[in-house]
């Protein structure tokens, strides 16, 4: 197994360094002067290796320390509960949802596709040794977070210690849950296409987590250990099951080659994209509009295409309205929680920067606009020049503020009535600032995104990503507003600054998109 693992790593290290190399050429002025022979440089490909392993590194402990601080330890301010007992509370429940959403087993990844279907590895050596070498970065990625923030909150050291064994013994039980349905059924789980069953469990799990301590209800210490030798008890029993399990390759020919929306072959998870939107665009003949030119062109797109674009945005505005339902519920029950809710409030609009990056789907509606229209219309000349380019730009900025207006309204008018619920503030305009800011940094996203989309156009005519300026951006864009989560600042104030930058940030990019767009939105090759 050690031996399986080892070709396996070099396996996906090897594929990570090409893309690496693959992303440093399709960089602007880099790309003409790197030869296409680069690949087979020794020096550049241990370079690539050595960023590969860093990348792993970062991966092991980012994602850890962003789950640890963002989803439970910066949010035990909100109850009056004990935060040692609260963290605990909320990372248990937490922890089995996750472990329903990252199987690690199941999901079905190209160094997975390229080694079990490609080269024929062995698949129940590869599978169990990459999965119990997940398993181990789970631990080693935890620990030094539980040990930190439990520290704080006074969580004794060794009970820190045994949070991370925690989640491996869950996800260990999880998969033996999973290898039990795969008998039965013969069907595999595929983590990635989570289903009802599993969607409805993982909502439950985050309504359990952060739910009961705002009434003061919360899984203690005690509690915890009892659950705690329980899980060991069936994560061993479960090892036992995943090792014995023989049909491996069974399991994997399916997430690998009918589900598996990464790695297929000739690109099929694109096709497969491109088949689920084709099955929601509405062919029926009499979409018509009274508008003329580029706005006719555009808002017969935007009504062909209505369930695509505006699909996961009602799913967000039921989830938001039934978040700030529970939260004016909690405020009532629990008038400690209240004061602490009104005084965030006050001063972290910033955060909420972050909040209406993660829900903003303008990034998901580009895609989409090119995969059903732009990588047809790209082949066109006319299609580039200046006039129709910005023709197109003001129509679709205007479709993908109004796509994302219908959260960021709720969002802003459910944060006034709780700053109303919750005490309230001395100056009434902070209830106005909070509403305008939300809708314009929904506004700025949307703009940003859609002048990233014609600046950097990243897609080729197979709706493949092939721009490193683009995912660069992306990541950028990424930083700067997770920077904002640790920004403390009058909401007034703020506000105030956000709105004003809304507003020369969207004239400046109908600027920018009229003289640089002709250049560079075209197909990638």
């Amino acid at each position: 197994m050690i031996k399986s693992f080892i070709m396996s790593f070099k396996l996906k290290n090897a594929y990570r360094a090409n893309s690496i190399i693959y992303s440093i050429k399709q960089f602007p002025i880099i790309n003409k002067i790197l030869p296409n022979s680069l690949y087979k440089n020794k020096g550049l490909k241990i370079f690539a290796n050595i960023i590969s392993i860093l990348i792993e590194f970062i991966f092991t402990f980012l994602g850890k320390f962003l789950y640890v601080f963002l989803a439970i330890f910066s949010i035990l301010i909100v109850y009056s509960v004990e935060k040692s007992d609260s963290f605990i509370h909320i990372f248990l429940f937490l922890t089995i949802g996750g472990a329903f959403m990252n199987t690690y087993m199941l999901n079905p990844t190209k160094d997975k596709y390229y080694a079990i279907v490609i080269m024929n590895f062995d698949a129940k050596k590869y599978g169990l040794s990459n999965y119990y070498y997940q398993l181990l970065r789970v631990i080693i990625g935890f620990m030094p977070f539980t040990i930190l923030f439990g520290l704080v909150i006074n969580i004794p050291l060794w009970l820190c210690i045994l949070l991370p064994f925690f989640v491996v013994a869950v996800k260990l039980i999880v998969m033996n849950y999973c290898i039990w349905d795969f008998k039965k059924t013969k069907k595999a789980k595929n983590e990635n296409i989570p289903t009802a069953v599993v969607w409805s469990v993982i909502a439950i799990c985050v309504l359990l987590a952060y739910g009961l301590p705002a009434l003061n209800i919360v899984i203690n210490k005690t509690i915890f250990l009892s659950i705690f030798v329980i899980a060991i008890v069936l994560g061993i029993y479960s090892i036992f099951v995943i090792n014995n399990f023989k049909d491996y390759r069974k399991l994997y020919k399916q997430i690998l080659t009918e589900n598996n929306i990464y790695a297929m072959k000739n690109n099929t998870g694109t096709k497969a994209m491109k088949d689920n939107s084709l099955k929601q665009i509405e062919l029926d003949n009499n979409f018509t509009s009274n508008k003329t030119g580029f706005a006719f062109f555009h808002e017969l797109f935007v009504k062909r295409h209505s369930k695509i674009l505006t699909k996961a945005v009602k799913k967000q505005s039921i989830v938001i309205l039934l978040v700030f339902l529970v939260s004016f519920i909690m405020i009532k029950v629990n008038p400690l929680m209240g004061e602490s809710i009104n005084k965030i409030t006050l001063v972290y609009l910033p955060y909420f920067v972050f909040i209406m990056y993660l829900i903003n789907r303008s990034s998901s509606v580009t895609q989409a606009m090119f995969m059903n229209c732009d990588h047809s219309m790209l082949t066109y000349r006319i299609y580039r020049t200046p006039k129709v380019i910005l023709g197109v730009f003001r129509e679709r900025l205007k479709t993908l503020i109004i796509i994302n207006l219908l959260p960021a309204i709720l969002i802003g008018l459910g944060l006034a009535m709780l700053l109303y619920l919750s005490g309230g503030t001395d100056n009434s305009l902070n209830y106005l600032i909070i509403i305008v800011s939300i809708i314009a940094m929904s506004i700025f996203f949307s703009v940003h995104y859609l002048i990233l989309y014609y600046l950097l156009q990243p897609y080729n005519a197979n709706t493949e990503m092939k721009s490193s300026t683009y995912k660069v951006a992306q990541i950028l864009t990424y930083i700067v507003v997770y920077w904002f989560i640790g920004v403390k600042m009058p909401t007034f104030y703020f506000g105030i600054a956000m709105i004003i930058f809304c507003i020369g940030y969207s004239l400046v990019s109908l600027f920018v998109a009229y003289k640089y767009a002709p250049k560079t939105f075209k197909l990638r090759i």
